[in-house]
């Protein structure tokens, strides 16, 4: 269960490439709590109605789509029993699929309060817990719910995904214990179907994902009232294992310096697929920070940095660096186990403080415009098309946009409109030039670049690649101005998917999502 939840978004992968590891919008989330009225209207007015039966009800109701309905009729089972893990559980669970996840924890924590010995209930809330970057409290609920079943198969991959984030593990996957915990999470449990909870035909979904992290997250476009979902992880996944039909491979591995074996994996799985493919993972390994300043240096109008992968003790032996030198431990984002070194006497420092066996030694480049302060402009390409996502200025050197300040800066904020409204203006005609060839070297459906733009109007490139995130704005009118860009670039993705899906059905009819009753 946790796993194919966390593919479709109840529980992200890792965290998104634009969002820091706490989710900053949990403060707004809906209680899920309801009025006396609704819970009449969950039980209706036979007051002979079984716990039983009202709990089958939800569970129709949930299956059907009717996420309103069900967390009322589970919230109103709860009333009459607290305790009850299957109703704590798959509130939760339903929770998880709306993006109520600080709801969604309370269930959990609930279920774990009262059923302390409940292999789900701890699994379950271990995964909020990663979600929400907190791996120690996560390790214990995994390690408790192994104390419960030593073979459950959720448990050992949650471990397996929390040990990387913890203090005392130094590299992906290195120890033997954390080899084991893969093992025993995936090998044989890499296939996971969701049945799909949608109106009308929905087109079939083989979605590609790495068990160790890096994908693209998806929950804006693909869930389980969209699509009927397979969720294969393509680093365990058995060659010799028959696919399920489907209409559609969606490949959402994009970190080719962290996934280079997941995205072998997906190579054998599209390799054996005839339906139509987002991201050909042949393209996204091609896409490294090492191997893509090297290739996309040859566009004109963009300076990449030079990057080199070293051993860390090649690091510290080489005399030749240019200070300031960025220092990068591979397979993280949001600027985790990231570094500058600004002299020589500091690297020895830099160095101990990152993980990895391996670093990425970096070029520095100067993003600070006249007024000294950093910019990074995002751009996403869509099925070819170029979109102008965000702009982020800061004091730092390492810039993103929900640290940047811009909610305390009217006058950043009217310079990211000015850039969000009329793009090509902004950036010029060197700059848009060079992203249209930044996106034909990529060749990817869904794929973004991060930069800063040169005095001489050519682009200043910090990574291109398929991690990039599409995060809707904050709440809050100041925000407004970004409302229509996200909107824009989500339906773009939507209607991309769509498009695609029914390529591979033959071209079936699409039934459109209705709204709730």
């Amino acid at each position: 269960m946790a796993a194919a939840e966390e593919v479709l978004g109840c529980a992200p992968f890792g965290v998104p490439a634009d969002r820091a590891p706490e989710d900053t919008r949990e403060a707004s989330e809906k209680r899920l709590d309801v009025s006396p009225e609704t819970v009449e209207a969950a039980f209706g007015n036979d007051a002979g109605e079984s716990f039983t039966d009202t709990l089958a009800a939800a569970r129709r109701l949930a299956a059907a789509g009717r996420d309103v309905a069900a967390t009322q009729t589970y919230v109103a089972l709860l009333r009459q029993d607290p305790t009850h893990l299957a109703a704590l559980c798959e509130l939760g669970a339903l929770a998880c699929a709306r993006g109520h996840r600080s709801a969604a924890r309370t269930a959990y924590t609930q279920a774990v309060r009262y059923h302390p010995g409940s292999a789900v209930a701890r699994i379950s809330l271990g995964n909020i817990l990663a979600a929400n970057g907190d791996p120690v409290q996560a390790r214990l609920h995994y390690e408790a719910a192994l104390a419960a079943d030593p073979e459950r198969a959720e448990a050992h991959q949650g471990l397996a995904r929390v040990f990387p984030e913890l203090a005392c593990e130094t590299s992906r996957g290195a120890c033997s214990a954390v080899k084991l915990h893969w093992e025993k999470g995936f090998r044989g449990h890499a296939m996971v179907s969701r049945p799909y909870r949608g109106t009308g035909p929905a087109p079939s979904v083989l979605l590609l994902v790495a068990a160790c992290g890096g994908n693209i997250p998806l929950r804006h476009w693909i869930n389980d009232r969209c699509y009927a979902v397979t969720v294969i992880y393509a680093d365990f996944h058995d060659p010799a294992q028959d696919l399920p039909p489907h209409a559609l491979v969606v490949n959402a591995i994009g970190d080719a310096d962290l996934c280079g074996r997941a995205l072998a994996g997906a190579a054998q799985v599209v390799a054996r697929s005839t339906a139509p493919v987002m991201n050909q993972p042949a393209r996204v390994a091609a896409t490294g920070r090492v191997a893509n300043a090297r290739r996309l240096r040859a566009v004109p109008g963009v300076i990449a940095p030079r990057t080199v992968s070293l051993p860390r003790r090649d690091i510290l032996a080489a005399e030749d660096w240019r200070f300031p030198l960025l220092l990068r431990a591979p397979g993280f984002h949001t600027g985790r186990h990231f570094v500058r070194v600004e002299h020589h006497e500091a690297l020895a420092r830099a160095v101990a403080a990152l993980p990895g066996e391996e670093l990425l030694a970096i070029e520095y480049l100067d993003a600070r415009g006249p007024d000294g302060m950093a910019r990074k402009y995002r751009v996403m390409f869509i099925d070819g098309a170029a979109y102008p996502l965000h702009l982020a200025i800061s004091a730092d050197w390492k810039v993103h946009h929900f640290t940047s300040g811009m909610a305390e800066r009217a006058d950043h904020r009217e310079e990211e409109r000015r850039f969000l409204a009329d793009m090509p203006r902004v950036l010029g005609a060197r700059a848009m030039a060079a992203l249209a060839g930044i996106a034909s070297v990529l060749g990817l459906e869904y794929a973004g670049v991060d930069f800063a733009l040169a005095p001489d109007g050519s682009v200043l490139l910090f990574e291109a690649n398929a991690t990039m995130v599409i995060n809707p704005p904050d709440p809050g009118p100041i925000w407004d101005y970004r409302r229509p860009v996200a909107a824009a670039v989500l339906g773009a993705v939507a209607d991309m998917l769509r498009r695609r899906g029914e390529e591979g059905q033959g071209l079936c009819p699409w039934t459109p999502l209705k709204a709730e009753p």
